[in-house]
């Protein structure tokens, strides 16, 4: 069986849904928009069938701990998509928050709010933090356990300081998916 190509965004605010609900169809994919914050929250087997549902590919699925330290309910339906044996994780856009007291991950490159790419992870607000060791976000700390392999840090979707707004179609989102499916060889039909 075929494995679904899917791109996880660690966001899922209502601005966040929008943008990528933009991005996916600019980039012929599919979003999950039942991904996001909704008012009843998706389990992970759900999604899951909503994914191998999905007419088009790459399929985009949101998860976020809405600001949440610990471990919460983004990061355990992250780690069930992406062990589920018919599916394929390409990528990860990890996004930066202002939560306190978490890891945080190491990412591959990140996407200022200017649309530059930079080695170093970058904060909420989409400016590089050459401090930080590591991209700090609410639902990105497990990400450096499940071997994903191209994970792009950005600041907060649809927003950045308006760098990043639905009004402009996203721009620094959309760079930071073409990135992974350029890199994971999905526009070369590797699909």
């Amino acid at each position: 069986m075929k494995k679904r190509k899917v791109i996880i965004i660690t966001d899922g605010d209502e601005t966040a849904r929008a943008s990528v609900e933009v991005v996916a169809r600019k980039v012929g994919g599919r979003c999950i928009s039942l991904s996001g914050i909704a008012s009843k929250p998706l389990t992970g087997k759900e999604i899951v069938e909503l994914i191998l549902k999905a007419p088009k590919e790459p399929v985009f699925v949101m998860v976020d701990d809405k600001g949440l330290s610990a471990q919460g309910m983004g990061e355990w339906i992250l780690t069930f998509i992406a062990r589920h044996p018919a599916i394929e994780v390409i990528g990860a856009v990890a996004v930066a928050s202002n939560t306190k007291k978490i890891d945080g991950t190491p990412v591959d490159f990140s996407i200022t709010k200017t649309g530059e790419k930079t080695d170093l992870p970058v904060d909420k607000y989409g400016n590089s933090v050459p401090t930080e060791g590591v991209l700090k976000g609410d639902t990105v700390d497990v990400l450096k356990e499940l071997n994903i392999p191209i994970v792009v840090g950005t600041g907060d979707i649809g927003k950045q300081d308006g760098a990043d707004d639905l009004s402009k179609q996203a721009p620094v989102t959309l760079e930071a998916v073409e990135e992974i499916l350029n890199r994971s060889g999905f526009f070369n039909g590797s699909n």
